[in-house]
């Protein structure tokens, strides 16, 4: 099929963004247009009291602007009222009237031409140039409005598909956390309450200036963040520091066997540091606990990530916009009931093996997750290709 290709710039009108940092209020009725609002599908939004770039209905906006590797570049909105959004800097409007709007917007959103400009190691601020020269397929109006009509209802089925899929994949958490909180709400006689500071130490990271970016090395001991307590997983390691900092730090190293807990923002996340870790200290957004004979650490990292402690750890946050752990002697004043070490070990092999269950489950259904979305890629790359016949 001979497609016939044009440029952006010659079948559609580009406009700027403007800046709306001074006039944000949480009393104003018009959402701002920002790369938040379309990463999030108009989800998360700020709001103005002033329209300083009005948009209309059937316009599109593009964001101009994403991290290396991000999620939101060249991602497209498509406004569906007018009086309703105000369009923020760096992120520009397409207007047209060569294009039905959904048919355009299918074809714009994340264009690989806009793509390219991503070298996936530095931030990507796309010119107007470049998305004045992004080519387009131009059919015949007819044709268009064929091809959004399919996509629509291809597309439609494929999000059934999702919502089902992503809510197999949230049941199956809330299945565990929910047996979770079963194992460690029960009192058998043999289940004894101790308070945490009888049963552990504690070690908050470094605060203040003592470790800062300008320290860090690409290579020395590592370094360890929030994230590796919150994924479970001791791996992307990305900062390190020289033996002199190190030896300094001491009092902060983790050893195999100690358990790290996230203390900042997103609380009561923890997991254990396995053998064969890289060396290193916690940062200033971790705890270090090391427990004594009587308990073993993995039924407390499993206490810690139940629901009973989430509420206990919330509820000594004090409040604030970022929740933080209290300080060590209101820790150790933490009551948990717990059985004997052998039960313990017992308790923890089901965990274990439930973890297993659910981490199969969750793999199942985020690989169907992607796979639907290579689906959706492929579909909109033959969709413009000219390859969706009326067959």
């Amino acid at each position: 099929m001979n497609l016939e290709i044009k440029r952006l710039g010659d079948v559609c009108d580009f406009y700027n963004g403007k800046a709306h940092e001074k006039s944000i209020s949480d009393l104003g009725k018009i959402k701002v247009v920002n790369s938040k609002f379309v990463s999030s599908e108009g989800v998360k939004y700020k709001l103005t009291e002033q329209v300083i770039f009005p948009l209309y209905r059937g316009d599109i906006c593009l964001v101009m602007s994403d991290v290396p590797n991000g999620k939101t570049l060249a991602k497209c909105f498509l406004v569906d009222a007018d009086d309703t959004y105000s369009l923020n800097q760096r992120i520009c409007a397409i207007r047209t009237q060569q294009f039905d709007v959904k048919f355009l917007f299918y074809q714009l959103n994340r264009h690989p031409f806009l793509l390219e400009f991503n070298n996936g190691e530095n931030q990507t601020n796309l010119r107007k140039a470049d998305i004045l020269n992004c080519p387009l397929w131009v059919p015949q109006i007819p044709e268009q409005k064929r091809i959004v009509a399919l996509l629509d209802t291809v597309f439609a089925d494929l999000e059934q598909i999702r919502a089902k899929t992503e809510q197999n994949l949230k049941n199956a958490c809330e299945l565990f956390d929910s047996y979770l909180q079963q194992v460690f709400t029960q009192k058998d006689d043999d289940w004894e309450q101790e308070k945490w500071g009888d049963l552990c130490q504690f070690i908050r990271g470094p605060f203040g200036g003592s470790l800062k970016k300008s320290m860090f090395k690409s290579e020395g001991y590592a370094v360890y963040e929030q994230k590796h307590a919150i994924h479970d997983h001791i791996e992307q390691l990305r900062y390190y520091v020289d033996e002199e900092k190190f030896e300094e730090m001491k009092r902060f190293e983790l050893k195999p066997g100690e358990l790290i807990m996230s203390c900042s923002g997103t609380l009561g996340k923890a997991s254990v540091i396995p053998e064969g870790a890289p060396k290193g200290i916690i940062n200033q957004a971790l705890l270090k606990i090391t427990a004594n004979e009587n308990v073993d650490i993995h039924f407390l990292k499993y206490w810690i990530r139940s629901k009973i402690f989430q509420d206990i750890i919330y509820a000594h946050s004090g409040g604030a916009a970022i929740a933080n752990v209290p300080a060590a002697k209101i820790l150790k004043e933490i009551k948990l009931q717990i059985p004997t070490i052998e039960k313990q070990k017992i308790i923890v092999s089901e965990i274990d093996l439930m973890v297993s269950k659910r981490d199969s489950l969750l793999l199942i259904y985020t690989e169907k997750l992607a796979a639907l979305d290579e689906l959706k890629k492929s579909i909109l790359q033959k969709a413009f290709s000219g390859e969706l016949t009326h067959d």
